[in-house]
């Protein structure tokens, strides 16, 4: 995974890359679908972290 961040008139923004699965296996695919919908519950996550939500 690489990531950067990207100054923003209003903040920063994050760029997340997730990349080595092997798309021709049964198990890189199964392992790209299940982060792939890990993705979404940690950004929020990270969102309420920055936020001050706990």
């Amino acid at each position: 995974m690489t990531w950067r961040l990207e100054a923003a008139e209003d903040g920063t923004v994050p760029h997340l890359e997730h990349q080595g699965f092997r798309l021709d296996t049964p198990m890189g695919q199964q392992a790209f679908e299940g982060m792939g919908n890990g993705w979404p519950g940690l950004l929020s996550r990270i969102d309420g972290v920055l936020s001050g939500v706990s």
